[in-house]
């Protein structure tokens, strides 16, 4: 099983700028023969978080965000003000786009994702965000707006902010029954050094 499928997290060590990732990490010192020693699945903790779910596309009067479309801080702060909640410190935050309605058809789940951009990474992260996930493949908005990097959500949240992404959450059911608040438990499988491993995460809705 590839480890960046299905629901999975990636690690901090799965992107980087110039051969460097978080923490100051670099490939010359800190990857072994067959994988990095630092910031693999192997290293990451098990999460046991407030969870807090932020329906973007219930915010937009739509049932999935069209093609391509990017998530930015206004986005989020409408969705949030509309769902009467706040992103703290030490939260997981769940976006939901509606592309995992998508799913199975892999042309139209995986092909210009609707996503996060580089300014909504930013405010969740300045938020407190210590994960943020997503129902889309890619986390971020594709194809990326920036022409000389891809993924730029990916770098950002890894490499500089230092948080984690997790990807092909189904979120349906939570946002049907409008839980935007719940308790999150989740553990990567332990892949040594690994960018990124499948994880079952589980919720339950704060009483």
């Amino acid at each position: 099983m590839y480890t960046h499928c299905g629901t999975h997290i990636d690690t901090l060590n799965h992107y980087g700028y110039s051969g460097e990732i978080w923490n100051g990490f670099n490939e010359r010192d800190h990857m072994g023969s067959r994988h990095w020693n630092v910031c693999g699945a192997d290293k990451h903790p098990p999460i046991i978080a407030r969870a807090v779910l932020i329906d973007v596309a219930r915010a937009h009067g739509v049932n999935v965000l069209p093609d391509s479309y990017g998530i930015g801080e206004q986005d989020i702060r409408e969705a949030l003000t509309r769902q009467r909640v706040t992103v703290g410190l030490g939260d997981v935050v769940l976006l939901r786009t509606g592309r995992i309605r998508m799913w199975p058809d892999a042309g139209r789940f995986m092909l210009n994702e609707p996503g996060l951009n580089r300014e909504g990474a930013e405010y969740l992260a300045r938020q407190g965000a210590i994960i943020v996930g997503a129902d889309n493949v890619a986390l971020d908005q594709l194809p990326s707006p920036n022409p000389d990097n891809w993924l730029p959500v990916h770098t950002y949240l890894l490499a500089e902010a230092g948080v984690p992404i997790i990807e092909v959450l189904n979120l349906e059911e939570l946002a049907a029954a409008k839980i935007y608040e719940s308790a999150f438990v989740g553990a990567a499988t332990r892949i040594r050094g690994a960018t990124g491993a499948p994880i079952r995460p589980f919720v339950m809705p704060l009483l």
